[in-house]
């Protein structure tokens, strides 16, 4: 009988890390290898990083340290590191963090079995030096498809279907259809599940070290992410994010920029499947036709995670990128048009070199009039190898600690407010958590304009016999009753629901 081995797989970052650590889990398991919640129950625990931000790889290296601990009282031997930080830094990581028992990169995935086996036997795995995956592919997207079955894309699979791959996989793994589609295996049983459409990006923000470790943009094949939504409806998902680095771009490489506006409803007629949602969307190639499929889509709901990061024009060009306060409004204007209650959120950088205060009201003009449900606010910070850690006049911390918290403060104001405008609304909301039920009367779920763990909740209200019957992943009907911040509180409608 083979040895028992067990592994752990700790998730940072976005959802674009939670759907590698699937691919890795699935590898895992059709290899033998049992999954394990709990690092402190797991022989390896695997540290899937970000490399993101300052503040994330912190948060990676506490996550490293904090696994490496639970060697002296746990049944943990060995910590590896994986994901963005890992792809980044290689043997910078390694060096610095000899607690980390390997450090591997996404060419290691493939083969992520023997990578561990090797460290649990006390073997030792080479960390990988860095490159600039961008130069991996050709510079023309139409020219990259073929040449993309030879590099590694997380997410992705890799050129072959795994090797040792049984014929009857464990269950709950994904069998791997194709020589694009990975093997996957669920981390948890949320009715939620991110999907990747593609990995890389082709912009060059001046502030973003992303496409260097990324890599450039490569969609994957309309029937990979058919297959692999089919396969998670079966595991009794419900709603499906679509994730990239940048989904306005989908298709361009297989000769088709307008590809999405095509497989969408294809993703909402698939049978079980609720909701269908697309994130990290470019305003600058947002398109008429790709709005009014997103707008007037049966399940496909009127959500726009639009990347603004800025409104000021010096600030935008400074950053590589197109746009301005009024067109920026003008995009929002047009959508509301089409979907009046369609949710928007964004991110913006503050502080960035050169930003003057003139600037910063700019800034200030447009988040007061967009009525984004959801805003994301950063500090400049120089990241290696970008274009903008070369740039001189930097701001003073101070400037940018002040400016980051008055728009925070501005931020949290406006998202509260439009919250409260949406009371009275009638919403479908998919019931996320039961946890909460005994503490105020209420299960958590989110509406069509709420993105998983970046947006708010709602906070779904019955009567004792009803909130039995508001199990995960059930789509209900419910009206906006009160607000806490972000988050909405409604009344479930059972008699509009057939209950």
């Amino acid at each position: 009988m083979p040895e028992r081995r067990t592994v752990a797989l700790v998730t940072l970052g976005c959802a674009r890390n939670e759907v590698d650590s699937e691919e890795l889990a699935g590898r895992l398991a059709a290899d033998g290898w049992e999954l394990v919640e709990d690092a402190s129950d797991a022989d390896v625990a695997v540290v899937n990083t970000c490399g993101f931000v300052e503040a994330a790889k912190k948060d990676s290296v506490d996550a490293l340290l904090e696994a490496n601990d639970l060697k002296d009282h746990g049944r943990t031997q060995a910590v590896v590191a994986v994901g963005c930080m890992a792809e980044r830094y290689g043997k910078e990581l390694a060096d610095a963090l000899p607690e980390a028992d390997g450090v591997l990169g996404f060419d290691d995935y493939a083969d992520i079995s023997t990578r561990l086996q090797t460290i649990l036997n006390g073997g030792s795995v080479e960390a990988h030096t860095p490159r600039d995956r961008r130069k991996l592919l050709p510079l023309s997207p139409v020219e990259r498809q073929q040449a993309a079955a030879e590099v590694a894309l997380p997410g992705h699979g890799t050129v072959e279907t795994p090797q040792n791959v049984p014929s009857d996989l464990p269950d709950g793994v994904a069998p791997a259809s194709g020589p694009r589609a990975p093997l996957r295996r669920r981390l948890d049983t949320s009715p939620v599940a991110s999907v990747k459409l593609a990995s890389g990006c082709d912009r060059r923000c001046s502030f973003c070290a992303i496409p260097s470790f990324r890599g450039s943009f490569v969609s994957r094949r309309p029937s990979d992410v058919l297959g692999e939504t089919r396969w998670l409806a079966e595991q009794g998902v419900k709603e499906v994010m679509l994730v990239s680095e940048n989904n306005t771009s989908y298709g361009k490489d297989l000769g088709d920029i307008r590809l999405l506006e095509t497989l969408l409803p294809e993703l909402a007629a698939v049978d079980g499947i609720e909701r269908v949602r697309v994130s990290y969307l470019q305003p600058a190639e947002m398109r008429p036709g790709l709005i009014d499929v997103l707008t007037s889509t049966e399940k496909v709901v009127p959500y726009f995670d639009l990347s603004f990061q800025h409104s000021a024009p010096d600030v935008l060009r400074a950053m590589r990128r197109f746009g301005d306060t009024d067109r920026f409004l003008d995009l929002l204007e047009t959508i509301r048009s089409k979907a009046p209650t369609a949710g928007a959120r964004s991110n913006f950088i503050v502080g960035f070199p050169g930003e003057t205060e003139a600037d910063f009201a700019e800034l200030e003009r447009f988040v007061t009039h967009a009525r984004l449900d959801a805003i994301g606010v950063f500090g400049y910070s120089d990241e290696d190898g970008t274009e903008a850690a070369g740039y001189e006049h930097k701001l003073d911390q101070e400037l940018v600690d002040e400016r980051l918290a008055h728009l925070s403060r501005l931020a949290e104001e406006l998202t509260s407010q439009r919250a409260e405008e949406r009371l009275g609304e009638t919403l479908e909301v998919l019931i996320e958590s039961v946890d909460s039920v005994e503490e105020d009367g209420g299960v958590i779920g989110r509406a069509a304009h709420q993105a998983p763990e970046t947006d708010g909740q709602v906070i779904v209200t019955a009567d004792a016999e009803g909130l039995r019957e508001l199990v995960p992943g059930r789509m209900v009907r419910a009206k906006v009753v009160d607000t806490e911040g972000v988050d909405l509180v409604a009344e479930c409608l059972f008699e509009e629901a057939g209950r």
